[in-house]
């Protein structure tokens, strides 16, 4: 007998499996898949079928069902935080005029909160071209700090306030990993690149109550789950905020406030000496993360940086800048520095995932993850690079040699491709960012990933990107890296549960899987793939249990 509680009909299934079957009914039981039919399979085994008591039926009349998204990497509590904050990005400022008005008006409506927080600015589409400066927002305030982050994240602006409460003046000297922005007479002026130099304002920002970040990732998680996703990686506990990260999500878990399954990247340095975590090795670590969270979450990896982002001039190139033939941008880490931490991890048993946009920081990483595997071989590692912005042909055959994976910031090419190709890294360089199609003619292990919020979580539109490539203003940037699409799907399910390690349990509809699906209301392989961003997310269903559905779609529930 097959157990029943969830019987879906007349529907376009795209199992996403390893032959690609396609079939019309599915039922599961307990979260689980029971059943996977066409429709002359389901006829011959309706009489097999226990139906539950109360169980479910849905008759979903032809729309498509396809397994729930994984994405990657992103960071949804940052997220979240930004919801909050005031938004800079260039979908509501033009110019640095928009960005104080935008600023002063929230000066002028939350005078009981301390700081002024902003995100999403982008020197290169603001009017002036350039990036604001302490001065620009000391015309906001002198009195209140105000710190607001690039669109990148990997940069930010501090007035004059912000820097007084740091200790920050021209004497400060930089830090390894990042600089200041200085003025002709060597004075800060406000800009802050880098995590090591952000931090040293941003740790001085007052942090949310944990109540305060369980209903703030309370509502990011809906407008996650609104994009079909049910699997979700945050690339960075405790990048944020801190350790206090961990908590908020084990009990946003616990509450339901979040009811996606969640997989954490731990900071390297809460790992290390000092560390909240330095004492665990991977499996102990990853056993407390199941405990904590009563199995909705899992250790990802370690989490490393060894560059910064290449819109901000800060990815390492192994040749210059297109737009400064001076500039090759920073490795954050000495490569003994770098190699003796990835050793460590690998040695204590975690993967490592290491953000690396720029080429040079690329083959720094690799040659680090080349050291610890050669000096202490380890099968199915499945350690992976981050972004993989500028990765050449030879660095993806060394990746895949010592099989390194990778996860492509997809998004980029639509994003900042124009930009790419005739301010950072030139026609040639750009029309192979996020060399998709070689990894995949490789056999390399890869995914595609948003990296929210610095592009908006919708793994439709990173499936679009890579299908299409096609930047802002409607160029196709390097044709030949373009992939099909049902093989772009499988990047963001069944290939992103197999860089979880839970291929076996998730990332195609097949029997004995997690019950976890989306509804669409078309079939992304059945259409112009230049619509693929438009297809709208009907439903989205966890564990057999739906978490989305959108308003004004009812389907026929029986």
């Amino acid at each position: 007998m097959v157990m029943v509680d969830m019987l879906i009909k007349n529907a376009t299934i795209l199992t996403l499996d390893e032959e690609g079957k396609r079939a019309d009914f599915l039922t599961s039981y307990k979260g689980k898949i029971t059943g996977v039919w066409d429709k002359d399979e389901f006829k011959n085994a309706n009489s097999s079928l226990s139906l539950e008591h109360n169980y479910k039926e849905y008759d979903l009349k032809g729309k498509t069902l396809i397994p729930g998204f994984v994405d990657t990497h992103n960071h949804i509590l940052m997220y979240a935080i930004n919801k909050v904050q005031v938004d800079c990005s260039p979908n509501k400022n033009k110019n640095i005029a928009d960005i104080l008005s935008n600023l002063k008006k929230f000066h002028d409506d939350n005078q009981d909160e301390q700081w002024i927080l902003g995100y999403g600015y982008d020197d290169t589409m603001l009017k002036e071209n350039r990036h604001p400066t302490r001065e620009d927002l000391d015309k906001v305030s002198k009195e209140r700090p105000i710190f607001i982050k690039h669109i990148s994240g990997h940069l930010a602006v501090a007035n004059s306030a912000a820097l007084e409460i740091a200790k920050l003046n021209a004497t400060i000297k930089d830090p390894e990993g990042g600089h200041f922005g200085r003025d002709d007479q060597n004075n800060l002026n406000g800009v802050l690149y880098e995590p090591a130099v952000m931090d040293l304002v941003f740790k001085h920002v007052p942090i949310p109550s944990k109540k305060d970040l369980i209903e703030l990732l309370r509502k990011a998680s809906q407008d996650y789950v609104a994009q079909g996703i049910t699997t979700n990686t945050d690339a960075g506990i405790g990048f944020l905020i801190g350790p206090e990260e961990y908590d908020a999500h084990i009990d946003a878990i616990k509450e339901k406030a979040n009811p996606m399954r969640m997989r954490f990247m731990i900071m390297g340095d809460l790992l290390l000496e000092e560390g909240v975590f330095e004492s665990y090795n991977a499996a102990k670590l990853n056993e407390k993360i199941v405990k904590d969270s009563n199995g909705m979450a899992k250790l990802d990896s370690a989490k490393l940086f060894q560059d910064g982002s290449i819109q901000g001039l800060t990815g390492a190139l192994r040749t210059p800048y297109h737009c400064d033939e001076e500039l090759y941008g920073d490795l954050i880490f000495s490569q003994k520095t770098l190699e003796d931490m990835v050793l460590n991890f690998h040695d204590r048993g975690f993967r490592i995932a290491t953000h690396g946009n720029g080429d040079r920081a690329i083959g720094s990483i690799i040659e680090a993850y080349k050291n610890a595997i050669d000096t202490s071989p380890r099968q199915d590692h499945r350690h992976r690079i981050e972004h993989v912005q500028t990765a050449t042909k030879e660095d993806l055959l060394t990746m895949k040699e010592y099989e390194i994976a990778a996860s492509f910031f997809i998004n980029h090419v639509y994003y900042w491709g124009d930009r790419h190709k005739n301010i950072f890294l030139g026609p040639k360089r750009a029309e192979r960012i996020n060399p998709v199609k070689e990894a995949d003619d490789l056999g390399l292990l890869y995914t595609l990933h948003s990296d929210c919020p610095i592009t908006p979580i919708s793994p439709l539109f990173s499936v679009w990107a890579a299908v299409n490539r096609l930047t802002r203003d409607g160029i196709v940037l390097g044709a030949d890296q373009r992939i099909d699409v049902e093989t772009a799907l499988k990047s963001m399910t069944s290939f992103g549960a197999k860089l979880n390690f839970e291929e076996e349990e998730l990332g195609s509809l097949e029997v004995g899987k997690f019950a976890d699906f989306v509804v669409l209301d078309q079939d992304p392989t059945a259409i112009n793939p230049i619509n693929i961003k438009d297809i709208q997310i009907l439903s989205t269903i966890i564990n057999g249990e739906v978490v989305y559905e959108k308003a004004e779609v009812e389907f026929a529930l029986k």
